[in-house]
């Protein structure tokens, strides 16, 4: 015989387990955070060299963070906004901060609109390819990444830098330069000119003995005179979508990478 006390107690539920985080991907993702942040600081105090060093280090260490979650099968939520939030800041505002430092003050408000210009196409660009997964073509992206868009404007600053260019703000003919560059990284960010994502490249198959000798051959060029190398390397890549674009316009090709409708036949994309 049961008592009213058992007979009306309600069972206990177990307390709902709670939920952590992948600490090993979403430590390379705050240290590229913090590349971006050095640099703004870098920037401030007039030391355009380690900070374009800082954008740069945060870019290798953004494409680690992802690849380190797949191969540990570590992926989350968590991880993708979190590194959607240190991609703002490290390619988005610090290169328009660091810009608008070095060059961009002169032109007194086109300069500044010119900087918020890139900041707000990069925050556009990382919300569309956020909202995009899954229905574009992973060979390439939507626009120009932001990492690149980063590399063309802080790679400009870096070989001017080097070549011993100071006071730009104060000079008659550099700022509009960097005004044109800044304005070509932002708005090459949100059009829909296809750019090769290297995504489809598995590091997990053996590879010809040769493909190890160019890599070494690669890094040993960049050795030798790294604002050059790199900002040339991003200056190909920042042009090449548009070959691509132009190349398949005229084979008659789709040069979307995106379906913005499925009923059409003429907007289906690459995919």
């Amino acid at each position: 015989m049961t008592t009213p006390d058992t007979a009306t107690s309600t069972p206990v539920l177990p307390r709902p387990r709670r939920r952590g985080i992948y600490v090993l991907p979403n430590l390379f993702t705050l240290a590229a955070l913090f590349g971006g942040f050095y640099a703004v600081v870098m920037a401030m105090n007039g030391r355009f060299e380690h900070a374009a060093i800082g954008i740069f280090c945060s870019m290798v260490l953004d494409s680690l963070d992802g690849r380190v979650a797949r191969m540990t099968n570590t992926q989350s939520a968590f991880g993708e906004q979190m590194d959607s939030l240190a991609d703002m800041v490290s390619f988005g505002a610090a290169p328009a901060l660091i810009v608008y430092e070095w060059a961009l003050k002169g032109l007194g408000k086109a300069g500044w609109i010119a900087a918020f210009v890139y900041c707000a196409c990069a925050a556009l660009r990382l919300a569309r390819f956020n909202t995009n997964i899954g229905i574009v073509d992973k060979r390439f992206f939507q626009g120009l990444p932001s990492p690149a868009a980063a590399a063309l404007v802080i790679g400009f600053i870096w070989v001017a830098d080097d070549s011993g260019l100071t006071h730009v703000s104060t000079l008659a003919f550099w700022p509009w330069v960097t005004c044109a560059v800044v304005l070509y990284s932002g708005l090459t960010m949100v059009t829909n000119v296809p750019f090769y994502s290297f995504k489809d490249v598995n590091f997990k198959r053996t590879v010809p003995f040769i493909v190890i000798v160019l890599i070494a051959l690669g890094l040993a060029i960049v050795t030798l005179h790294p604002p050059v190398v790199l900002f040339g390397v991003f200056c190909v890549y920042g042009l090449s979508g548009y070959v691509v674009y132009a190349w398949r316009k005229m084979k008659g090709q789709h040069v979307s990478v995106i379906a913005t409708s499925t009923d059409e036949p003429d907007e289906r994309g690459l995919h």
